[in-house]
């Protein structure tokens, strides 16, 4: 029996707002479109990047939209090459989750609005490449809440619906989780609040990293042949 956890990367994994709002901020001004505030940009954290700048600025055309997206990667480039970007940290007690669904058997992946670059830099820094065997980006995917990242996180994992869960902090999350059949659970230390977590189908947020491995228990027991 293939259990298998797949987490969302930005406001789940790690805390990487502050590098998200800037290099937003530098691509809007790039092309002289008013600037959003950071509070509208930490809502489109885990879309793709065409669709964030889409909900952004809906009045510009979608030529632009593109236009913007590029320079959205090429000011994340320089921030990160230069030695711009801000510290990006694991959020407290996400490690020690992992750590513990990978001893209780579980397989794990991440499902995310990041390019494969970006979340294997990620990765890499944080000492996790080797924890995650499905990695599942926008480089290859429609936008969340679109499920295609979660059916081939399932199919390259071996699992099925039933016997998978998804992290994330977005109601973008939560949705591809229904969309997929799999199991939503929410988390509160990310970008999206607890309500909008629950309107998009939550029936579980987590306050803390912790209780995730009981509850991911719960909703995917192993039968009781298999336990130790």
């Amino acid at each position: 029996m293939t259990r298998l956890a797949v987490f969302d990367c930005d406001g789940t994994l790690v805390d990487s707002q502050a590098n998200i709002c800037r290099a937003m901020e530098l691509a809007f001004d790039s092309a002289q479109l008013p600037l959003p505030d950071r509070a509208a940009i930490r809502r489109i954290v885990g879309l793709s990047l065409v669709e964030a700048v889409a909900r952004l600025a809906p009045e510009v055309e979608p030529a632009l939209h593109a236009s913007v997206a590029e320079d959205y990667k090429r000011h994340f480039r320089a921030m990160r090459t230069g030695g711009g970007l801000a510290d990006e940290p694991l959020f407290d007690g996400v490690r020690a989750a992992i750590e513990r669904l990978l001893a209780d058997g579980w397989l794990l992946g991440v499902a995310t609005g990041k390019s494969d670059r970006g979340l294997a830099l990620i990765l890499e820094h944080h000492g996790l490449s080797d924890h995650f065997v499905t990695l599942q980006t926008a480089d290859r995917h429609p936008s969340k809440p679109h499920p295609s990242m979660l059916e081939l996180a399932m199919a390259e994992a071996g699992a099925n619906p039933e016997n998978t869960v998804m992290i994330g902090d977005t109601s973008f999350d939560i949705a591809m989780a229904a969309a997929a059949g799999v199991h939503p659970i929410g988390v509160a230390w990310g970008y999206h609040t607890v309500a909008e977590l629950t309107a998009a189908g939550a029936r579980h947020v987590l306050d803390h990293a912790s209780a995730l491995p009981a509850l991911a228990e719960t909703l995917c027991p192993l039968p009781v042949a298999m336990r130790a």
